[in-house]
């Protein structure tokens, strides 16, 4: 067979059957046994949070993945599923294979932990039932931790509202062939069909109702795993992966649901198994009831060090009964989005960094963002503005460290932004001591609008903030120990499918000079079609894109 690597990544094509091509064994008599699968790797591959010697491999069996019971159409049984890893893509050279058991009580879900791989090394792998084959996922291993790397090709996104449109960005995204992945939050959403509308309807349905139960959550992550662009972004590249609030529920804190809910602990702890059940995470991450250890490390050598945050579990309540506020409690020095454990261990995380790049995966907007022209001080309660105490103890943290370049990444917005971030956001004038690169959704609100760069009006009194654009889409690192240059690719359209991606604007972050330079601002070219008003404040009505080469 000649198929490249490009369509083996992208198509998700499996080389051959199962023992006449791959040498997997088939064990005689398996069919016999019981009654035989129909194919059960409807949901794909995936691999993650990558270690200089190894990294998780991911799948789940599901012949029928929106099985009401959120089971998959499974028998009641466990199954043995055969992995193997190669050094090439035709699986020439298999470096690793053995068995691991997709159990009942797990939703037939499989984590493959593997280590004592070599570092900085690309690989190939795939998983068999009985006589199904998998799709073929790549992967790699970071590179030793002593090790300066030339460079990292890194993507993040978040916010992927499965009704509000296709996920066509994620297959730009893995198109351009990233070898990491961050996911910052919202994989999936909640909602009952016909709850969260776009404007002129939403192209596609949930399955099922709103998320409650564990069937639920199970039915629902499986119905957007079946979504063949995500499956092809899972594919190409390890993510790391953190949940913000949709996973579980919208903008719940800790303990505390967005509306009284005595079965809200019950919820949690369904969200979180099921969470980790269909992410490719470490046995660290296995759920405890409502507990899951989520914040941890992904070093890639000693050129980046990504913090990756939980600002949903360990959280106080919003201030102020949420939503925007002048609200003097958001500066309460007791109150914490991080929770004192994972804030002491991100600030000695700081202390200890011999990276050049500090980079924090995290979920909610870290700058200050007044959307008030007058004296008073507007924010949104539910970022690190309702918490401006802890964000200061985390920036006064990495000055004091002495972190070279601190970067924050972050979704949730459903937009596209980049500031630079202060100490003082009182004072135009202070320093900047870091940056905010912010990425939009893939499809959450819908198609959104394009403007004017700079034309928002909250930027006349944020003079830090420095872009914004209300497209759909996801950001493009790419991340050497002289800079990291960030590429914000939008989409024109995300109601529709196929969509091309566009390089909105490109910033440039220099090694020890905290702060964006702008080195693109690509307007998109006028004469074509207008996309829905936005409804962000300022925003214009788009105008046409241009196809990424």
């Amino acid at each position: 067979m000649s198929l490249s690597r490009r369509t083996i990544l992208l198509s998700g094509a499996a080389l051959g059957a199962a023992g006449a091509v791959t040498g997997l064994p088939v064990a005689a008599g398996a069919a016999a046994a019981h009654r035989p699968l129909t194919y059960p790797f409807t949901l794909g591959v995936a691999s993650g949070d990558p270690d200089h010697d190894g990294f998780v491999l991911w799948t789940r069996l599901a012949p029928q993945p929106l099985a009401e019971d959120g089971l998959g159409g499974m028998p009641d049984r466990d199954v043995p599923v055969h992995w193997e890893l190669a050094a090439d893509e035709r699986f020439r050279h298999v470096v690793r294979r053995g068995v691991a058991v997709a159990r009942t009580r797990s939703a037939h879900s499989v984590h493959v932990e593997l280590a004592g791989l070599l570092p900085g090394r690309e690989y190939f792998y795939r998983f068999r039932a009985e006589r199904h084959l998998s799709p073929i996922g790549r992967t790699r291993t970071a590179p030793a931790p002593w090790t300066m790397p030339a460079a990292l090709a890194m993507g993040f996104a978040s916010c992927s509202q499965y009704e509000h449109g296709y996920f066509t960005a994620y297959r730009r995204l893995a198109e351009t062939e990233p070898e990491l992945i961050l996911h910052l939050g919202d994989y999936q959403y909640e909602y009952a069909p016909d709850t969260y509308n776009v404007p002129g309807g939403n192209p596609r349905d949930h399955e099922g109702p709103e998320t409650r139960t564990l069937a639920n959550y199970r039915q629902r992550h499986a119905q957007y795993k079946t979504d063949a662009d995500l499956q092809a972004a899972h594919a190409v590249a390890p993510w790391a992966v953190v949940f913000d609030d949709h996973e579980v529920e919208n903008n719940w804190a800790d303990e505390v649901p967005e509306a009284p809910d005595p079965e809200f602990p019950a919820r949690r702890a369904s969200a979180f198994q099921a969470y980790y059940e269909n992410m490719p995470l470490r046995r660290t991450s296995i759920p405890r009831g409502i507990d899951m250890q989520l914040y941890r490390r992904v070093r890639w050598g000693r050129l980046a060090t990504f913090h990756m945050l939980d600002t949903r579990q360990y959280r106080d309540d919003q201030a102020c009964g949420d939503g925007y506020r002048d609200c003097a409690a958001a500066s309460d020095p007791a109150r914490s989005i991080t929770g004192a454990e994972q804030e002491a261990w991100l600030l000695d995380g700081f202390r200890r960094s011999d990276a050049r790049w500090d980079i924090l995966g995290q979920q909610v907007f870290f700058a200050q963002r007044d959307n008030n022209s007058g004296p008073l001080t507007v924010t949104s309660m539910d970022a690190w503005d309702g918490y401006a105490a802890s964000r200061d103890r985390i920036t006064r943290g990495w000055l004091g460290a002495g972190v070279r370049n601190p970067v924050v990444l972050t979704g949730d917005v459903h937009a596209h932004w980049a500031s630079d971030l202060k100490l003082d956001y009182a004072d135009p004038t202070s320093r900047t001591v870091g940056t905010e690169l912010v990425c939009s959704s893939i499809t959450s609100t819908g198609d959104g609008a394009d403007s004017v760069s700079g034309s928002h009006p909250w930027f006349a009194f944020n003079p830090h903030l420095r872009f914004q654009n209300n497209l759909r889409g996801y950001v493009r690192t790419t991340i050497t120990p002289g800079q990291l240059t960030a590429d914000f690719d939008v989409l024109p359209y995300v109601t529709r499918p196929d969509a091309p991606a566009y390089t909105r604007a490109s910033f440039v972050i220099e090694d020890r000079v905290p702060g964006l330079h702008q080195t693109a601002d690509n307007p998109l070219p006028s004469g074509a079609r207008t996309a829905t008003p936005s409804a962000d404040p300022g925003q214009q009505t788009v105008q046409q894109e241009t196809v990424r080469p």
